[in-house]
Order: structure tokens, then C-alpha cells, then sequence
């Protein structure tokens, strides 16, 4: 008997489409496979997951996520509202993307809600996110180039991406096709680093061409130092407005927002007018831009001076 220990969930295989010409895909005898509807490509499956593309420039991301555990669900449930200007009483029912889910802790809180999850990462981290969600029937999972997505166009009742598509070559192709799985009336939220001063982008910049080559062993023992001073109240406001680390009130976490920070190859950062505008030019409507998870007198003077390394910018829109 074939081993159909390793299939897709129906519900997946119903949205699946070719990332080469959109064309559905058919699933092999053994389950083990996908391929296109001529059969001139085909793709694995590894534990329920179809695999479109392998880590490539992205290993950074799956090592982080498979290697740190920092889902907190009442914080995962806030920042989720925060950074896409959705309610989590709004989504049972819907369909949604998450485009770039890492470890999957935004597509647990998505599903927990009662939406249909399909999350999407370049990277073995979903591993991590199908593990998290495993008790979750809805919630489904491909390793899959944002540019190159396996779903149908304009698809989607709702798509998402926080702190994913600026650690693409390209930032603005990201956005496009991922937008593009958008349907007529649906919402599209995005979360990119923020473009800060000149000299913090220098500082940060010439600091990354080093820490990208290093070794992810000698990168990580640096990041625990960063999470040591994150963790100092007086340092994390004053240093890691030059230098970035985290001040995570959680030490994993802190260790794991500084590796996110050093390691990628890729990390552009973007003006809340750059974002604003790629919206616009792709068709939404009812643009909004979000305010930060954050608040208070000296947050907010530094945040709307561009001052605060490692926040975003963020906008929301409906597609026409």
C-alpha cells in the first residue's frame, strides 16, 4: 500500500497552483511529490509540507526559528492587531495568507480565531510553524519564494506580512506578488523596518557587512551579549539607539530579535511614503498607516524623528 503519511491536507491541495504558470497541481502515487499539470516540474513533499524552494540566501531565518522559542500568545495576539489593523474577532471565516510565517506564531493566533491559514516561508521554518499548529486542522503551511507563490491570484480574504519582505534583493517585487493574491474587497497589511538617520543607517550598515560573514556559532555568542545589555534598563535607551539589540523584556527573545537583526544577507529599510505609494500604485484602497505598538512621550518624539532602530513602517489597505 502507498505510504500517505506525508500528503498535503485536501484543504491545501484545493488552493495549490503551479509557482511556474498557475497551473493546479496533482500529487504523486506515493504522495510524496507535486507536479505541474504537462509534468515538466515537479516539487517534493516532506511532512505534509510541499517544498517549492530550498533556505538559499534565507538559512538565517531557518536556523533562528527552529532554534529560538519566542511565541508568547498574548503578546503574538497584540502585536498581530498592532502591526496589521485587524481585530482577531474579525477573521473566523476567512481566508488567509500569511506571507513570510517563520515559526508561525501569527498563523497559530490567525487559526486559534477560526480564519483558514495558509502560511508561506522560504525557509525550514516552517517546520517550526507545523509543529506549532499541529493541533490546528486549518492552519497549512509551504516552503515557497514569496515572488513565486503556489496560490491562486487574487485568492485571499486576507494577507499579511510583518518583517519579511525587506530581507528579499528586491523589497518592492516582494510586495507586488504578494499582493497580487489579494481579492477585490480584501485586506493587505505590511510591516518593513523603517528607514532611520543617516548616521545610525551608516553605523548599522558598515556593523552588518561584518556580522553577515561571521559564523553562525561566533554571531550567536555576540547576540547573548546583546541580549545581557538589552536587559539593562539605562543601556537598552540609550546604546541601542546606535548600535541595535533587542529590549525584550524576555532574555530568548532579545537573543533572537539581535540574531534577526545581524544575521540576514538581505535588510533594506523603507519610508512610510516609499510604502504608502507601492500600495497605491498597486491598486488598494482605504490606506491607512498604523500607528506603532508603542507609545509614550519620548517613543513617539523618537519614532516620528526616525530614531528608533528596528522600527517600522506599516500600512494597511483594501484592495479595489
Amino acid at each position: 500500500m502507498p505510504d500517505f503519511s506525508s500528503h498535503p491536507a485536501p484543504e491545501l491541495m484545493d488552493v495549490l497552483r503551479s509557482p511556474t504558470d498557475g497551473t493546479r497541481l496533482s500529487i504523486s502515487s506515493d504522495g510524496r511529490a507535486l507536479s505541474s499539470a504537462n509534468k515538466d516540474r515537479s516539487w517534493p513533499i516532506e511532512s505534509e509540507i510541499p517544498r517549492f524552494v530550498s533556505d538559499e540566501h534565507l538559512k538565517s531565518f531557518g536556523d533562528q526559528w527552529t532554534t529560538f522559542e519566542v511565541a508568547h500568545n498574548d503578546e503574538d495576539r497584540a502585536t498581530f492587531a498592532a502591526k496589521t489593523g485587524v481585530t482577531l474577532s474579525k477573521l473566523k471565516g476567512m481566508r488567509i495568507l500569511d506571507a513570510g510565517c517563520g515559526g508561525g506564531r501569527y498563523a497559530k493566533i490567525c487559526g486559534e480565531a477560526g480564519a483558514t491559514v495558509f502560511g508561506a516561508d522560504h525557509t525550514r521554518a516552517v517546520d517550526k510553524a507545523r509543529n506549532l499548529c499541529g493541533q490546528l486542522p486549518h492552519v497549512h503551511f509551504v516552503q515557497a519564494d514569496l515572488k513565486h507563490l503556489p496560490f491562486e491570484q487574487a485568492s485571499f480574504d486576507f494577507v499579511f506580512s510583518i518583517g519579511v519582505m525587506h530581507h528579499d534583493a528586491n523589497t518592492r517585487d516582494v510586495f507586488d506578488a504578494v499582493a497580487k493574491k489579494v481579492r477585490q474587497g480584501g485586506r493587505f497589511s505590511v510591516w518593513l523596518y523603517r528607514r532611520n538617520q543617516w548616521w545610525q543607517e551608516l553605523i548599522n550598515s558598515g556593523l552588518r557587512a561584518v556580522t553577515t560573514r561571521l559564523p553562525a556559532s561566533v554571531l550567536t555568542s555576540f547576540c547573548h551579549v546583546g541580549a545581557v545589555l538589552g536587559g539593562v534598563p539605562l543601556v537598552n535607551r540609550t546604546l541601542n539607539k546606535v548600535i541595535n539589540f533587542s529590549a525584550h523584556p524576555n532574555y530568548e527573545n532579545r537573543v533572537c530579535d539581535t540574531f534577526d537583526w545581524w544575521a540576514p544577507e538581505y535588510q533594506y529599510h523603507h519610508t512610510v511614503d516609499e510604502l504608502r505609494g507601492w500600495f497605491h500604485d498597486a491598486g488598494f484602497a482605504q490606506i491607512s498607516v498604523l500607528p506603532p505598538e508603542k507609545s509614550g512621550r519620548y517613543y513617539n518624539w523618537a519614532y516620528d524623528h526616525n530614531l528608533l532602530i528596528g522600527s517600522g513602517v506599516n500600512v494597511t489597505g483594501i484592495r479595489q
